[in-house]
């Protein structure tokens, strides 16, 4: 297997990017559908048709998730995902035509390239039409190509954040995560709590700060706010209804607490998406959940691990070895 949401069969992944602008798009297909779930927090999300995975909904299945860059902007990029997925025939059958449905969730990426370009329709085609099984590129590509993390001091002090996914099973039940991470706050090393990514000191910029510190000290307050969201899609071939699926998104929320810190605060719009593909047998919902946590938490730490500053934003790479010496 490939240690990535792929490993879940039915979940195909692609990328679609512009260096120049430092943005993109990451299509995450199920095309044989999926039941799902979604739970958001923070006060700064950016979603369309999320209403889709809602219990109440008419829709049982979504056909893939859009993730993007560009701010509300990127939320257009999931017309493209629908436009590759209708014309292989996939949707929900309206007589007249089968809709796609494809929710997008967008994070704030205005501030590390050209903030004039932004994910679009072609952008978010070209990532769908990217999308296979097998191993996923991770770092700064797709939606997480102008991630940042650590804004306690801005743009300009922080770390670059990314893509990463990881999967975890259990018999014949696996549990794969993909997380674009770009926090307002610092990303922890699980083990330790210790800093591994985030807001660098104004004085020197190759020392971290600490946000979770600071900002007890009161210096949140000179924070922009609603430009900072983790997004976070679990999938499964465990079967679940939707209101399972949005109770496991609303148990995997609590995951990124172990890595992020402050987590869901006032400046983020943390997003968390449940996909149940398959459905080969049922499992114990809290079993689930700790498989999605673990999931989430080394899907979190290989998007800081593997992602590139291109000389715009310092990286973990850039910066670990002298804090591994601290």
């Amino acid at each position: 297997m490939y240690d990535a949401i792929t490993d879940v069969p039915g979940v195909l992944v692609g990328h679609a990017q512009n260096y120049d602008a430092m943005t993109g798009v990451t299509a995450i297909l199920t095309e044989t559908g999926a039941v799902g779930g979604i739970d958001i927090r923070g006060t700064a999300a950016g979603t369309r048709q999320a209403d889709s995975l809602s219990a109440l909904h008419i829709a049982g299945v979504v056909h893939g998730v859009t993730l993007a860059g560009g701010s509300a902007w990127g939320l257009s990029a999931s017309g493209g995902v629908m436009k590759f997925l209708e014309e292989k025939g996939v949707g929900l059958d309206v007589f007249y035509a089968k809709v796609p449905i494809v929710p997008a969730a967008i994070i704030f990426d205005l501030g590390i390239g050209d903030a004039k370009v932004r994910p679009d329709e072609a952008m978010g085609y070209a990532a769908a039409a990217a999308a296979a099984g097998g191993p996923v590129a991770e770092g700064s590509v797709g939606a997480g190509t102008g991630a940042t993390v650590g804004k306690l001091y801005g743009v300009a002090h922080a770390m670059k954040g990314g893509v990463g996914t990881a999967a975890e099973s259990l018999d014949d039940i696996i549990v794969g995560a993909l997380v674009v991470v770009n926090a307002f706050g610092d990303v922890l090393d699980a083990g330790t709590c210790r800093v591994i990514a985030g807001a660098r000191d104004p004085q020197d910029g190759r020392r971290l700060a600490h946000s979770a510190e600071r900002i007890r000290g009161g210096e949140d307050r000179f924070a922009p706010s609603g430009q900072n969201t983790t997004l976070a899609v679990l999938a499964t071939n465990a079967q679940l209804d939707k209101r399972e699926a949005i109770k496991i998104a609303q148990m995997i929320q609590s995951s990124l607490a172990r890595v992020i810190s402050p987590i869901h605060s006032t400046f983020d719009g943390d997003v968390a998406i449940v996909l149940s593909v398959g459905g080969i047998k049922r499992i114990g919902m809290n079993t689930l959940a700790m498989m999605g946590e673990q999931a989430i938490i080394r899907a979190v730490t290989n998007a800081i691990t593997r992602a590139d500053g291109r000389a715009l934003v310092p990286s973990y790479s850039d910066l670990h070895d002298r804090n591994d010496q601290e």
